[in-house]
C-alpha cells in the first residue's frame, strides 16, 4: 500500500494556489497595455475580468458536487489541463473575445484548483483545519506578491504582457510534476454523502454565510484586481501596494493560529470588517504616503476573510463537506464576476463626467479611482452589521464546532 506524502501533496497544492494568484496580480499589471493594445474600454476590460471570476464558481460547483466519486486527483488534472490551455490562449489572444475565452479557462483552472485543495487538506489536517487553510492561503497573497513584482519588473524593461503571462507556464509545470503519481487520502475525515452535503445546503446558517461570503470576496479582490486603474495617479505605485498588501496578508495568514484561537472565527471576521472599512475610506482619499498607510490597514483588514470563511464552513457546517467549502469560495468568486463591469463602469463614467468639468487627463482618472473605492466601502461596512450578528451569537455556534 502507498503511504501518503501529505507535506508532498500540501506544497504541492501551495504551488497551485500561487499559479492562481500570479494570474490575479499579472492580469491587474497588464490591464492598461491590453486596453491600450487592443483599443478596449475599462467596461470590456471589466467584462474579461469578470470571466476569470465566473469561471472559478462554475468549477467550484462542477467540483464540489463530483468531489466525492471523482476526488481530488482527477480535479487536480482537470486545474493543470485548464491552465494550460488558459494562458498558451492568453498568449496567442488577438481581441476581445479571445481574452474573454482564454480568460474564462484560467478562472476554470482556479476554481478546480480551490474545489481540490480545499477539502484535500481539510482531510489531511483533521485537529487544526482552519489554521492549515490560512497557511495554505498564505500563498495567495504570496503569489500575487510574486506576480506584481514580476508584472512590475517585466512591464519596467519594457517586456509584452505576453511574456508575463509566459512565465506562469513555469509553476504549473511545477505543481502537476509534484502532484503526478502521489497517493491521495480518501475522504475519510469529512462527511461524503452527497445527498447529505446536498440538503445541509439548505441551513441557515449556511445561506447566511453564503451572503457574507459575496461581500468579503467583493471588497477584497474587488479592490486588488483594479488596483492599476484606480490608483495609477494616486501618486503612489500601485504594483508595488498590491505587492506590499499581499505580502502582509500572506505574513498573517501564516500566524492565523494564535489570531483564531483568542477572537474565534466570528470575532475575527467582525474585526476584519471593521478595519477593511477604515481601509478602503482612507484609500479613497488618500494621496501620496498616505496611500501606502490605507494599504497597510487594508491588507491587516482582508487578510483573514477568505480561509477563514471556508475554515467556518468546514467547522460550524460540517454535514456540507467539500461541496460546502467549494460552493462558499464559488459564491464569493461569482460575486466579484458580477461586480467587476460595474467597477469598470463606474471609472468609466466618473472619468467622463471629470473631464467633461475641465479636469485634466490625470486629474480625472484619480477622482474616478477614489470615487470606485468610496462606493466599494459599503461592502465591508455592510459586513460589520452580518458578522455583528454572527459574534453576538458565537456561543450558540459552538455547539455545532467540530
Amino acid at each position: 500500500m502507498n503511504t501518503i506524502n501529505k507535506n508532498r501533496l500540501f506544497v504541492a497544492s501551495c504551488i497551485a494556489l500561487i499559479v492562481t494568484a500570479m494570474t490575479f496580480a499579472i492580469r491587474a499589471g497588464i490591464l492598461s497595455q491590453l486596453g491600450s493594445n487592443f483599443q478596449l474600454t475599462d467596461t470590456e476590460l471589466g467584462w474579461i475580468n469578470s470571466m476569470a471570476f465566473l469561471g472559478f464558481p462554475i468549477a467550484t460547483i462542477f467540483g464540489g458536487l463530483v468531489y466525492n466519486s471523482l476526488g481530488a486527483r482527477k480535479l487536480m488534472v482537470i486545474a493543470f489541463i485548464s491552465h494550460l490551455l488558459g494562458l498558451v490562449l492568453t498568449i496567442l489572444a488577438g481581441g476581445f473575445w479571445t481574452l474573454l475565452i482564454s480568460t474564462f479557462f484560467i478562472g476554470f483552472a482556479n476554481g478546480s484548483v480551490e474545489a481540490a485543495c480545499n477539502p484535500l487538506i481539510a482531510d489531511m489536517f483533521t485537529t487544526n483545519r482552519t489554521t492549515m487553510l490560512n497557511k495554505f492561503h498564505v500563498w495567495f497573497p504570496g503569489g500575487i506578491v510574486l506576480g506584481a513584482l514580476v508584472s512590475k519588473f517585466m512591464t519596467d524593461l519594457n517586456m509584452g504582457w505576453q511574456y508575463q503571462i509566459g512565465i506562469m507556464l513555469i509553476p504549473t509545470l511545477l505543481y502537476g510534476l509534484l502532484f503526478f503519481g502521489q497517493t491521495f487520502p480518501k475522504n475519510e475525515n469529512m462527511v461524503s454523502d452527497t445527498k447529505v452535503n446536498i440538503k445541509s445546503l439548505l441551513s441557515p446558517l449556511f445561506l447566511f454565510m453564503v451572503l457574507c461570503m459575496t461581500l468579503t470576496a467583493t471588497t477584497e479582490l474587488g479592490t486588488q484586481q483594479w488596483v492599476e486603474k484606480i490608483l495609477g495617479n494616486s501618486g503612489a505605485s500601485p504594483m508595488l501596494i498590491l505587492a506590499m498588501v499581499t505580502g502582509l496578508m500572506a505574513v498573517g495568514r501564516y500566524f492565523a493560529g494564535p489570531v483564531i484561537h483568542k477572537l474565534n472565527p466570528p470575532g475575527v471576521l467582525l474585526m476584519s470588517a471593521v478595519i477593511s472599512t477604515l481601509a478602503i475610506f482612507l484609500m479613497s482619499t488618500a494621496t501620496g504616503s498616505m496611500v501606502y498607510v490605507a494599504a497597510i490597514l487594508f491588507a491587516v483588514g482582508v487578510c483573514y476573510f477568505w480561509p477563514t470563511m471556508i475554515g467556518f464552513v468546514s467547522e460550524y457546517i460540517p454535514k456540507t463537506g467539500a461541496l460546502g467549502m467549494s460552493l462558499i469560495g464559488g459564491a464569493g468568486m461569482f460575486a466579484t464576476s458580477i461586480w467587476q463591469p460595474v467597477i469598470g463602469s463606474w471609472l468609466d463614467n466618473a472619468k467622463a463626467t471629470a473631464l467633461e468639468s475641465g479636469l485634466g487627463l490625470d486629474q480625472a482618472e484619480l477622482l474616478a479611482g477614489q470615487i470606485a473605492l468610496g462606493n466599494i466601502a459599503y461592502f465591508p461596512m455592510g459586513l460589520i452589521l452580518l458578522f455583528g450578528i454572527l459574534f453576538l451569537n458565537r456561543k450558540k455556534l459552538e455547539k455545532f464546532r467540530v
